[in-house]
């Protein structure tokens, strides 16, 4: 069997770079389990509905079956004259059991077969993506309660602003991944319709059961209007925004990662296992895992923009444009979820240089804010204690010492609201200060970790 069936029309055949231009087997043939389930549930209706034989449907689904199992053992070689996926299982099919294999395709079109296959494939991608985001939550969460006690510099404009403690920070990445989570749940329902049953764009003239057909596949909704069925694309477009923004979140922390294991910080060594070798300088570790993490966000975001460029002008309802929503899919489910298999290694191995992230917070002036709020507390409005406390570190800063090395006459010498208990404000005490739901004190951060443990564990 080859596509001549398909050009009955045509008196000229068409031409080889055409057909290979046109042909998508070498990237859609991903999808021969989506393809074929499908083609096992359309049987089993049209034989329900008695628009086929009970013993065509079988000799039908025993033959796809086989052919499934032909694919997985690398014995099926696809024929790219065949184009697509959906003809080169057809063509395999009607060599193996017959004319009797022309006839699954009653009441359907390759529209909204692919339409199908590749909702089917977003599930099962979505439901992937949430486990190994979860993974790497747990990943988090672990380094987090080994380091529950470390304090380290929080930073505004990557200057060091506040002690928080390290758990603190890294429960902002969970943060992050929750989101991404909700958001590739909340894609998954409009991702669950079928749209099979809608044939090219008008429906079909067949007495089909589209709701057996949903319970068949496992989709909770039927699509309602063939037109958009077979055209709409939202839900690809929907993974790869929330991909792009769950790869903008790995990229913030492999920045970090970066910055953090660079000698100039030195607050994380990286695991020999996600660091590579210079080619020339022996003395080199260098984060590459981390760095490659950054590149490859601009990739998905690139298949997001491109899609969306690639769905502004198309007039209803389906047109081959469409045909290149799957390339740019494909490669945004296989780049995020490769980055977070290498990211969750890289968290689970790292090793935390809790005396030099200390050392970070105890030096230079981030205890200035809490001077500030120590004046206020003491009555002095908080404009003129910003003021005050500004020119005790420039002072400070002209001596050349850190606000701990100043004494309490130096103190004075700005505010005779300043006492001996300034001298009790330290880097524990500033982090302790921050009882506030969400800051960074250390009962706080405890109950922080206990909710994301059981956010994790589904309780």
């Amino acid at each position: 069997m080859s596509t001549e069936h398909l050009r009955g029309r045509f008196k000229k055949d068409i031409d080889k770079a055409a057909a290979s231009y046109l042909a998508s087997i070498p990237f859609d043939h991903r999808l021969y389990r989506q393809d074929i389930a499908g083609s096992i549930a359309h049987a089993r209706m049209l034989a329900r509905q008695g628009i086929i034989s009970e013993k065509e449907a079988e000799a039908i689904i025993i033959g796809l079956v086989s052919i499934r199992e032909d694919i997985e053992q690398g014995h099926l070689q696809f024929k790219l004259e065949l184009e697509d996926i959906h003809m080169n299982i057809e063509a395999r099919l009607i060599e193996r059991i017959g004319d009797v294999g022309g006839k699954l395709h009653t009441a359907r079109s390759r529209n909204d077969q692919v339409a199908l296959d590749l909702r089917l494939f977003c599930k099962e991608a979505i439901v992937e993506t949430i486990r190994r985001l979860r993974e790497l939550e747990s990943a988090l969460l672990d380094v987090a309660e080994a380091n529950r006690d470390v304090v380290m510099p929080g930073y505004t404009h990557l200057q060091r602003a506040q002690p928080v403690l390290l758990a603190h920070h890294l429960l902002a990445y969970f943060e992050m991944l929750e989101r991404d989570i909700l958001r590739f749940k909340d894609c998954l329902v409009r991702t669950d319709v079928l749209p099979l049953g809608s044939g090219a764009l008008a429906g079909v003239p067949y007495p089909v059961d589209r709701t057996f057909l949903a319970q068949q596949l496992g989709f909770g909704q039927v699509s309602q209007n063939s037109l958009d069925a077979v055209s709409d694309r939202d839900f690809v477009i929907e993974y790869q925004a929330a991909a792009s923004i769950a790869m903008m979140h790995l990229s913030r922390l492999g920045e970090e990662m970066v910055l953090w294991s660079s000698e100039e910080f030195g607050y994380v060594d990286i695991n020999e296992s996600f660091a590579s070798a210079s080619s020339i300088m022996p003395q080199k570790k260098n984060p590459d895992t981390a760095e490659l993490a950054r590149g490859k966000t601009g990739r998905v975001y690139g298949h997001l923009l491109g899609l969306l460029t690639t769905m502004k002008g198309l007039p209803l309802s389906y047109n081959r444009d469409l045909q290149e929503d799957k390339e740019g899919l494909f490669d945004t489910v296989d780049t995020l979820h490769s980055t977070l298999e290498v990211f969750v290694g890289m968290v689970k191995t790292a090793r935390v240089n809790a005396e030099r992230t200390r050392q970070a917070a105890s030096g230079g002036y981030l205890l200035a804010t809490d001077l500030a709020d120590y004046l206020v507390r003491k009555g002095l409005p908080f404009r003129q204690a910003h003021a005050t406390v500004g020119k005790l570190v420039s002072y400070a800063a002209e001596e050349k010492k850190d606000l701990s090395q100043l004494n309490l006459a130096e103190y004075r010498r700005f505010s005779d609201l300043f006492a001996t208990d300034v001298l009790d404000i330290t880097v524990d005490a500033s982090v302790a200060a921050r009882k506030v739901l969400g800051g960074t004190a250390p009962e706080q951060v405890e109950a922080q970790l206990a909710r994301a443990r059981d956010v994790v564990r589904g309780v």
